[in-house]
């Protein structure tokens, strides 16, 4: 979609043909042969039609993401795959008006996900990208949500930052050639990020960063939603309340964790017998190392030092960790495993697996499951020897 075809989308002509084919989509049933097809007949310019159904294509794939508001924004589908989900950049942008900043630049703003939840959150802000289509198509959700907020073209990594009070940005991790893991090779890159991170900025990076790549005082904090890592965050000193903290966001709202509530931060890590449950921490827990905050929290210990499994012999229900009350040790060797649930007569099971090299998908087919139960069953090792554990979730 080109930037005269997005802007002429903005106009009356645009928004009746819009509608158009957002009710051809459905006549459709989402075929998008039909529903071209149908577009066309009533717009014979191929340009604006083809920018209309790529908007209704594009709202539809977006709801998971962004809820019905998908169906009033504009993307583009770049851009919608590295927006954030709006439960998070909703915390960050919580998080950044607690520091009341006199304002915020967003660097790189994309279509704008993040300045919809600065402006929400009662912040000033503007925004910059180097792409025209993503500043119009930005500028046009913030006018339809009716939200404040300033948007131009402009390169961020040229600009005096000095006038706002808080920086946040997103740098690219894709390129042509497809992910980007080198910090080195983001847009912009590794050196301009740290540079930010010496003033009042907030940078969003892969969930994957090395903590050795986090500057001295700046905090990192990794989110996630709905049990997956979205993403991590590093807040600079002047905005740190700690130096790492997993956010866990779930159905009930929102829970954190810092190094401040794990007693055996920097000390040796407790391990112990299985007991009668398990804890699975979530994965954000598991990135900013405070596995052994969810032990002490549930009263337990790691069932081996250098894997994320939690047990203890107390049930606990916590947002940082999935409960498994621990049935029986099954056997580990695949031959005898196989016989053993044959025996059960399990013919539905959920693999979860940490520390070994299996595949559960495959490993669920080889073992040709037959019966009218289900269980679940972890994987693991335990002093260096493959475990197995039939257990129920709780």
């Amino acid at each position: 979609m080109d930037l005269e075809s997005f802007r002429w989308l903005l106009t009356d002509d645009g928004q009746r043909l819009l509608g158009q084919a957002t009710r051809a989509y459905a006549d459709a049933e989402g075929d998008p042969v039909r529903a071209a097809a149908a577009v066309r007949r009533i717009e014979p310019d191929a340009d604006r039609a083809a920018a209309a159904l790529t908007q209704v294509g594009l709202r539809s794939r977006a709801v998971p993401k962004f809820g019905e508001e998908a169906l009033r924004l504009y993307f583009t589908p770049d851009a919608l795959e590295q927006a954030t989900r709006p439960r998070v950049a909703a915390h960050r942008a919580a998080r950044l008006a607690a520091a009341q900043p006199s304002s915020v630049l967003d660097l790189g703003c994309g279509i704008g996900g993040d300045m919809i939840a600065f402006s929400r959150a009662g912040l000033t802000v503007a925004g910059v990208d180097l792409d025209p289509v993503r500043v119009a198509v930005a500028e046009a959700n913030l006018a339809v949500l009716g939200l404040a907020g300033a948007v131009q073209v402009a390169d961020g990594t040229a600009l005096d930052l000095s006038p706002f009070g808080a920086v946040y940005a997103d740098p690219a991790r894709r390129s042509a050639r497809g992910r980007v893991f080198d910090a080195e090779g983001w847009t912009p890159p590794w050196p301009f990020v740290e540079r930010l991170l010496r003033g009042r900025s907030v940078v969003k990076v892969a969930p994957g960063i090395p903590h050795e790549l986090v500057p001295e005082g700046v905090e990192a904090e990794w989110v996630s939603e709905g049990g997956d890592v979205k993403e991590a965050a590093l807040w600079s000193s002047y905005l740190a309340t700690c130096e790492r903290r997993a956010t866990v966001i779930g159905e009930g709202g929102l829970a954190t964790l810092t190094e401040e509530d794990d007693p055996y931060d920097g000390a040796d890590r407790p391990v112990r017998p299985v007991g009668q449950f398990l804890y699975e921490p979530d994965g954000a827990v598991v990135r900013a190392h405070l596995v052994t905050a969810v032990a002490a929290g549930v009263q337990g210990g790691l069932l081996d030092p250098h894997i994320a499994w939690v047990t203890s012999d107390a049930s606990y229900r916590t947002p940082f960790a999935k409960g498994y009350r621990v049935l029986e040790e099954v056997p580990f060797r695949e031959k005898a495993l196989k016989a053993a649930l044959r025996q059960r007569q399990i013919g539905r099971l959920t693999i979860k697996k940490r520390g070994v090299d299996v595949v559960p998908e495959q490993l669920r087919k080889r073992l040709e499951l037959h019966g009218e139960n289900e269980s679940t069953l972890v994987l693991t090792r335990v002093a260096g020897h493959g475990t197995a554990y039939l257990v129920q979730p709780f």
